[in-house]
This record gives C-alpha cells, structure tokens and sequence, in this order.
C-alpha cells in the first residue's frame, strides 16, 4: 500500500527543515525531533539517520556540551556547506511550492490550444 503524501512530503522535506532550524542555533538531536514533532508531526526516530548522513555530507559538524544532569550533549552546527545546501534547497523548495500552489489553486483548467481554439481558450 503506497504512502499517504503527506509521509513522503515530510521525509521529502525533513533535510530542509533541518538545516532551517541549525541555522538559527545549534542544537542537539533530541531538541531539533522534538521542535519537527510540533512543527510537522515527525518521529524522533527519523533524526538521527539523517544527522548521521548530514554529518558525513559535511553538512554539519559536531561538538559536546557538558549537562549538569546527565552525560555530555552532541550538539549540531551548520557547516559552511550546509549553508550553501540551505540556501540551494530552500530555492528549490521555493520553487516548487509557488508551482504546486498555482496547479492546485487555479480553479478553472487550462484548454489545450487547437487549431479552433487560441492561446487563452475562447473559441471562435
């Protein structure tokens, strides 16, 4: 049974999401599932797959905090790298969005041009 689209918008999305939130402060793995939990109803399980993959794709870099209860955190940061992604998905996202929205909003259906027919649909 194939995925609802709204799943696959989400996963297809998270990456973004993700560099948006490290790109307004750093952050840990916990903190950043829980605010796309709010945001956009997203396991925390998805996150540290993709931190992993940031991480490897230079995306982001790591370092620890010390807790005053508990073990030190590994927080994330935006890497010069994970700018530019951030700024080349976010113009692609842009995009692509406006071109969803106008097919989704525009009520009335284009009619195909014929030899009868000119651009803009009013017959003869």
């Amino acid at each position: 049974m194939p995925e609802p689209i709204e799943i696959q918008l989400k996963k297809g999305v998270l990456g973004l999401c993700v560099l948006a939130l490290l790109a307004r402060e750093d952050s840990y793995a916990y903190e950043i599932a829980s605010r796309l939990s709010d945001a956009i109803d997203m396991g925390e399980g998805t996150i540290y797959p993709l931190m992993r993959r940031m991480q490897t794709d230079g995306w982001v870099e790591t370092y620890l905090v010390e807790s005053p209860a508990g073990p030190s955190r590994k927080y994330y940061r935006l890497t010069d790298a994970g700018r530019g992604a951030l700024e080349d998905q976010g113009r692609e996202w842009r995009r692509f969005a406006e071109a969803v929205d106008s097919l989704i909003t525009d009520t009335a259906p284009p009619v195909p041009a014929t030899a009868d027919t000119p651009v803009g649909g009013v017959a003869k």
